[in-house]
């Protein structure tokens, strides 16, 4: 009995590992944009807001079963606010997109390329890249897994930029002095869910 059961679990387990295999295919996958999320946080003295961002483009490579690149585009005309209604919420959302922060009129896209991979021991992967926000373009490193969700596969990580590199200045305790409660912390998160053809 305890061989079969062990047979029946190494099966299970054989299962699931080529049945991942077979999502990372060699190539070159699409990003499915409607099925793909980029949430946001940032966070000020006297609290924090959310919300979203869509994606415009991108894809995840794949080289012998293992991620080697990819990218992803950010339509930064859709912003969205999420802990906020009404007047207030279109308030703060004209302004996240006006040229006191990311100026979406004359920069209406984001974009993160990958430019160096390393799988680490647990799986998931250290991603070393190139974002570029209002034309201006730094490196930014992070953690990304690869994971299966209804036979698509699915990349997610939190990324963490410093909004000062890229020249967003309002608010901000590095171009300001004497904020007080009105200071807008530098770091906001990005969480991002790459959903692939």
């Amino acid at each position: 009995m305890r061989t079969i059961k062990a047979f029946s679990l190494i099966t299970i387990i054989l299962f699931g590992f080529n049945s991942f295999a077979g999502i990372l295919v060699d190539g070159e996958h699409q990003v499915m944009t409607k099925d793909s999320k980029v949430n946001w946080v940032g966070e000020k003295v006297t609290g924090k807001h959310t919300g979203t961002v869509e994606l415009k483009n991108g894809n995840i490579q794949i080289s012998e079963g293992e991620l080697v690149g990819g990218y992803f585009e950010m339509d930064m005309t859709t912003i969205l606010v999420t802990d906020l209604q009404g007047e207030y919420q279109q308030k703060l959302e004209g302004h996240l997109k006006s040229d006191d922060f990311f100026g979406v009129n004359s920069y209406p896209t984001a974009k993160f390329v990958i430019t160096n991979v390393k799988k680490q021991e647990d799986g998931s992967y250290y991603v070393a890249g190139k974002m570029t926000i209002k034309d201006v373009t730094k490196q930014i490193e992070f953690t990304t897994n690869l994971e299966e969700k209804a036979g698509k596969m699915v990349a997610s990580a939190e990324v963490i930029i410093d909004r000062a590199d890229f020249n967003v200045r309002y608010g901000s305790g590095s171009f300001f002095d004497n904020l007080g409660d009105n200071m807008i912390y530098d770091n906001f998160t990005l969480n991002v869910n790459l959903t692939t053809d």
